[in-house]
């Protein structure tokens, strides 16, 4: 994530859908456009939607990356309000 300059992180692992996109849309709003955003999510449903509803929402997703404990990190750039 070092090649990242990551603004804020939100950890939605403690949710389960709808609330796990929800909680990443509140998060990347509070960003400014250009701006990157963390999400730490569980392996599974929110892998497979939360970065398709977010590009879906006219962002730019950047990166996936596995954290090999079951957990993922999203990279995402806040493209538009």
């Amino acid at each position: 994530m070092a090649d990242y300059n990551i603004a804020d992180s939100v950890d939605i692992t403690d949710v389960v859908c709808p609330l796990t996109f929800v909680k990443a849309k509140v998060a990347i709003e509070e960003l400014e456009i250009g701006e990157t955003l963390a999400v730490r999510m569980n392996d599974g449903e929110p892998v497979q939607n939360v970065p398709r509803s977010l590009k879906e929402e006219g962002h730019q997703i950047l990166k996936l990356i596995n954290n090999e404990d079951g957990t993922y990190t999203l990279i995402v750039k806040k493209l538009e309000d």
